[in-house]
């Protein structure tokens, strides 16, 4: 019986779109979402909550945009969090940890204080600090093209003067003061950290990274 023989390059050819046929189930297969948090590839910038609501549910929404969930142990420091978790962390804890760029950061599952800082650990490993700002200082933080560095007050707790929580990432920031109670007949009261924003992050990380 006598064999056909096709030129090479009609050959190959043909090889080459039988392969595809082939392969093309093998990729339908493999589709759909792979992890559970997308990965930020870029380091991360401020994020701002514009909407109105209680103090609850605007944390909620804040959570739900850095796709984070609450520990699952009762403290924990910040390198051996999981991704994509979050706790508190007492405000003069908090304080001297940024004052003196401590690399770790002591977290709680449920704050040990009213007037707690919330802590997020997102996807690409990154720390977030969360707070409350006043509206118009919320408006400079979060466009990333910031032409400079910014000087802002985060308060832990919405009060009528900074109603808007917001993000801010911990490896941009530069402290030199302990925070400060908004009201200081109160020990419980809201307290105020005053801070620089940095453009890039050019200071030691807090992030135990």
């Amino acid at each position: 019986m006598s064999r056909i023989l096709l030129p090479l390059p009609l050959a190959l050819s043909l090889g080459l779109m039988f392969l595809c046929v082939l392969e093309k189930p093998l990729f339908a297969a493999q589709s759909g979402p792979t992890e559970v948090f997308p990965v930020q590839k870029t380091a991360p910038v401020a994020v701002v909550i514009e909407t109105v609501g209680s103090e609850a549910d605007l944390r909620q929404q804040m959570r739900v945009k850095n796709h984070v969930a609450e520990l699952s142990n009762g403290t924990m420091r910040f390198s051996e969090a999981p991704l994509g978790s979050f706790g508190f962390i007492a405000p003069q804890p908090l304080g001297m940890a940024l004052v003196m760029q401590t690399p770790d950061l002591q977290l709680e599952r449920v704050a040990s204080t009213s007037n707690a800082y919330e802590i997020h650990k997102i996807a690409d490993g990154n720390g977030l600090l969360v707070g409350f700002m006043t509206r118009e200082a919320a408006s400079q933080i979060s466009p990333s093209e910031r032409p400079k560095n910014l000087h802002i007050a985060l308060y832990s707790n919405s009060v009528d003067d900074a109603p808007t929580i917001v993000a801010v990432p911990l490896n941009k920031l530069m402290v030199d003061r302990l925070p400060i109670r908004f009201d200081s007949k109160k020990s419980e009261s809201p307290v105020i950290l005053n801070m620089d924003l940095l453009t890039t992050a050019n200071r030691k990380s807090t992030t135990g990274r």
